[in-house]
């Protein structure tokens, strides 16, 4: 019997924890996705302190995936594509430090996979300006409140997620078809 291989995980952040989420449940080899917050001072962090701007965190998922079906490398080319990595700060009208643009690498391996894939993309010149995404050494992921999690699947009606998050699952779900999990 062959042994498989570990899950790993991935955290990543590019705007609002819920866009993020909704893209990434959909990808075959996602075991699991969790809404929290990273790369901050508060040991405790929560919604409304992360909103106020002052703890430094940042609005992120937790990727739990199978690297034999995605690789790390593969997260990166879905995440670079899902949000605007040359904004500071901001993402559409979601403006603040909690929504920067963000990669923690859990290991050596995913902080230079990180950074090999910016200086990539930067030296293609296929976007118009340079990746502002912050590359952070593994720091603690704080799991969000529950109601954040999976709040596009139980809220698909609500403003933001109907006005902001289903056009861009719709153009995400096009872009991915081949590496999308059966519906």
């Amino acid at each position: 019997m062959q042994q498989s291989v570990a899950m790993q995980k991935a955290v990543l952040g590019g705007g609002c924890f819920w866009c993020l989420d909704a893209l990434f449940r959909q990808l075959v080899g996602v075991n699991s996705v969790e809404s929290g917050y990273a790369g901050g001072i508060d040991a405790h962090p929560n919604y409304e302190s992360v909103c106020s701007g002052r703890t430094g965190h940042a609005e992120v998922i937790q990727i739990t995936f199978d690297p034999e079906q995605i690789s790390f490398d593969d997260l990166l080319a879905v995440f670079f594509s899902s949000h605007d990595p040359t904004t500071h700060n901001r993402q559409g009208h979601d403006v603040g430090t909690q929504y920067r643009s963000v990669i923690v690498a859990q290991d050596s391996a995913q902080y230079a996979a990180a950074l090999s894939c910016i200086a990539s993309v930067n030296s293609t010149g296929l976007l118009d300006k340079p990746i502002v995404t912050e590359v952070l050494e593994k720091v603690p992921f704080h799991k969000a409140e529950a109601y954040h999690q999976d709040y596009f699947t139980r809220h698909p009606e609500q403003g933001y997620c109907a006005v902001v998050i289903g056009p861009k699952l719709a153009r995400f779900r096009e872009k991915f078809a081949s590496r999308l999990k059966p519906t």
